[in-house]
């Protein structure tokens, strides 16, 4: 197992997530799972491609995730599930590492990003009604600063950051963008590395 992951397992653990607070607005809970992987010794991050018929994001760049269904007893049972309907795997080897703090979109949804290790040689099959492909990146390339931008952004009124982090053709942003952001920071604080500040 890769060093990084006990020491993001340690850092998770010691801090509570954030949780959102917007006075007057009601957003839908979901949860996404944040699946990191081994590939020759480095860690990598799993992103899925959502295909364009989708009436949500379509066409972006996201983790595996959803809607909580009624059933799921707590949110990582909804990160989990869907992940498993999603990918086609077996999730009950995925090591949980912790929670990273909620991110809301412009859906009205309230998204809960936990963070799992997959175990190596599992064989990805994606339903193709919710995945287009599967998009496996290094770490160590998401943490070079100059493959992410930000761009400022109003919406109703409010203005914020959207991040933009580029891997070849991908263009990866939005609430994964920012949940990424939150994952970035945590690990290049842990490994040393450089990333724009938050």
């Amino acid at each position: 197992m890769n060093p990084l992951f006990d020491a993001l397992e340690n850092r998770l653990a010691s801090r509570a997530p954030r949780a959102l607070n917007l006075p007057g607005l009601v957003l839908r809970e979901a949860s996404v799972l944040v699946p990191l992987l081994v590939r020759e010794g480095s860690p990598y991050i799993l992103f899925t491609k959502r295909p364009t018929t989708l009436r949500h994001h379509a066409g972006q760049y996201s983790f595996p995730g959803g809607s909580r269904d009624p059933e799921d007893v707590t949110p990582l049972h909804t990160a989990l599930r869907e992940t498993r309907e999603e990918l086609g795997i077996d999730v009950s080897g995925v090591r949980v590492l912790g929670a990273l703090d909620e991110v809301p979109t412009l859906t009205e949804f309230r998204i809960q990003p936990f963070v799992g290790v997959i175990p190596q040689g599992l064989e990805y099959r994606p339903n193709p009604d919710e995945v287009e492909f599967v998009l496996e990146v290094p770490l160590s390339h998401l943490l070079d600063p100059t493959i992410r931008r930000t761009e400022r952004r109003s919406v109703r009124g409010v203005e914020y950051d959207v991040d933009f982090y580029t891997y070849g053709s991908h263009v990866i942003w939005g609430a994964t963008g920012r949940i990424l952001r939150d994952l970035l920071r945590l690990a290049a604080e842990l490994s040393g590395a450089q990333t724009p500040a938050r």
